[in-house]
Order: C-alpha cells, then sequence, then structure tokens
C-alpha cells in the first residue's frame, strides 16, 4: 500500500538509485556468477529494499541485460599504422579489463550461463568484429579473425582476472602487450593458413 500524501522519487535521486542498483549489480554478478548472484544480493550491496530493483528491473533477467551493458570503445585502427594493431588491442583492453568490473562479470557469467554467454557474443560481434573488418587483408575473413582476436584476448582477461593465475597477474602491462601483441598482430593481418 502506498502512502498517498508521499511525494515521488525525484528524477536526480531515481537515477541515482538506478546507477547504486547497477554498480552493486556488476559487482554481485562478477564475484558471484548469475545462478549466484540474487535480487536480495544486488539491493542488500546498493542499501536498497529489494522492491525497487524489481521496479526498475522487473527480473533478474533484466538487471543482468541492464548491467552487462558496455561500450568498449575500441580505437579506430585504420589510424594507426597496420603493423601496431595488435600491440594496441591488446593495450586497449588491458585498460578496459582494469577500468570496471563489467567485463569480468560478463566474462564470468559467460561461462556459466546462456544469458552471459550471449551478451558476449553479441558485444563483440557488434563491436569488435566491425573494427577487425577495418584492417584485416579480405574482409570474408573478419569473423574468424575477430574470432581468434577474442580468444586470445578474453583467455588473458580469464587467467588474469578471474583465475587471477599468478604468472599472468605478475606481467606488467608492457609484458602482456610484448607477448600477446604480435600473436594478435598476426590473427589479424597474417596471410590465411
Amino acid at each position: 500500500m502506498t502512502d498517498p500524501t508521499a511525494r515521488p522519487a525525484s528524477p536526480r535521486r531515481s537515477d541515482a538509485t538506478r546507477a547504486a542498483i547497477l554498480a552493486a549489480a556488476r559487482e554481485r554478478f562478477a564475484a558471484d556468477g548469475y545462478e549466484r548472484a540474487t535480487i536480495r544480493s544486488v539491493a542488500a550491496a546498493a542499501g536498497i529494499d529489494p522492491s525497487l530493483v524489481m521496479r526498475y528491473y522487473g527480473n533478474k533477467e533484466g538487471l543482468f541485460a541492464a548491467a552487462s551493458e558496455i561500450d568498449l570503445r575500441l580505437p579506430d585502427l585504420t589510424a594507426f599504422p597496420a603493423e601496431q594493431a595488435g600491440a594496441r588491442l591488446v593495450a586497449h583492453f588491458l585498460r578496459r579489463w582494469e577500468e570496471d568490473g563489467v567485463l569480468a562479470a560478463l566474462l564470468r557469467v559467460g561461462v556459466t550461463h546462456e544469458a552471459g554467454a550471449a551478451r558476449m557474443r553479441a558485444v563483440f560481434a557488434e563491436q569488435l568484429a566491425p573494427v577487425v573488418r577495418a584492417v584485416v587483408p579480405d574482409p570474408a575473413e573478419a569473423p574468424t579473425r575477430a574470432v581468434l582476436v577474442a580468444s586470445h584476448v578474453l583467455g588473458m582477461a580469464l587467467t588474469r582476472y578471474v583465475l587471477r593465475l599468478p604468472p599472468a597477474v605478475a606481467l606488467s602491462h608492457a609484458e602482456v602487450v610484448a607477448w600477446l601483441g604480435p600473436v594478435v598482430q598476426r590473427s589479424l593481418t597474417a596471410p590465411a593458413p
């Protein structure tokens, strides 16, 4: 039952509440995975009543969809010499993985739940594939080359940011770029086998 004398939440308060919910959801999905993250745990982390989460996002699927929206902000690789594309992509992904927890949450959920896997597929198809298509020798090979790039950067992300394997964590950014950049470069521009 609602209080007829209560004032509606201001748009600014509503925006702040939504932001708190999404931040808490990203944290919970990253830490707990999709199955174990709950509306209640997200609400508790945001310091609000669970009914507000339901009000804004409907259900856990809606919450996950909103929390997993991300713009990779990929660089325009055509603006650099072609031989720098691999190193630039690796350096960019390292920065993105460390800027926020959305990619780590997506990766963690993507390996355990179809909603996360579908979201990861969409992000890479919509954002990575066009960037790759712009620099590959044969645009018809872009999907294959994009998936190879994705396998390299996701593999590093899994070992460095999710599993936290000590040798992967110990590498500096420069070392990761030096090791992985040429591999990604080959996936982008080497002649097809």
